[in-house]
């Protein structure tokens, strides 16, 4: 079974995490994806993450792709329950999953049942493109990435920590009009799960849509 988890906030939305465990926590090894906290300033979420995931028990690894190739990647991820990609820099993070081969890897991972978690920027690179990246204002293309295409693991695009300020955003609103994708909106007590072909918003409050 394809199963996805798609976070504005990652271990916020804990016990979504808890309810798709195939085993106890503290048998679920994590492969820890931080190399899109490079270039942020505060990475104490990096460090909260983790730390949150230790208390369930999970056993972590934490894992830069950057400098790493296909073969690499499969060695270090081939006995992983979860690959959680935790968020920072959407373009810097994308740059890295295409020239490791990471994209490859996760996808053929996910296929055997590896369970994919996206924390905000991890979550972004799931979708078609990451052109929500430039919708905030917040993110910035560090790397002149010219090629916004992601992974394809979901067919919409998603738009994270959502508050309701951005309702009244400009640019906000532009890109959802102009966008060819389905926009799915999170604030940070919210995921979508994707199981198969079966799409849920999970976690706390209602459906946000603008």
């Amino acid at each position: 079974m394809k199963t996805i988890l798609l976070t504005s906030a990652g271990m916020n939305v804990k016990e979504e995490i808890l309810k798709i465990l195939p085993k106890p926590a503290n048998k679920i090894k994590i492969a820890y994806i931080i190399t899109a906290s490079r270039f942020e300033k505060d990475t104490s979420y990096v460090d909260k993450d983790k730390k949150a995931m230790v208390e369930q028990g999970f056993l972590v690894k934490e894992i830069d792709i950057r400098d790493k190739d296909e073969k690499e990647l499969r060695d270090i991820l081939k006995d992983k329950d979860i690959v959680y990609v935790q968020g920072g820099n959407t373009f810097y993070l994308l740059k890295h999953v295409k020239e490791s081969g990471f994209d490859k890897v996760i996808k053929e991972l996910i296929q055997k049942g590896v369970i994919y978690i996206g924390v905000s920027a991890g979550s972004y690179i799931a979708c078609p493109t990451i052109e929500m990246a430039l919708w905030k204002d917040q993110d910035k293309n560090i790397v002149g990435l010219k090629d916004l295409t992601a992974l394809n693991l979901v067919p919409f695009l998603l738009l994270v920590h959502y508050i309701p300020e951005y309702k009244d955003k400009e640019i906000v609103k532009k890109g959802i009009s102009n966008s060819k994708y389905p926009v799915k909106i999170l604030t940070d007590d919210q995921a979508i799960l994707v199981r198969d072909n079966k799409v849920e918003l999970v976690g706390k409050g209602p459906e946000i849509r603008l």
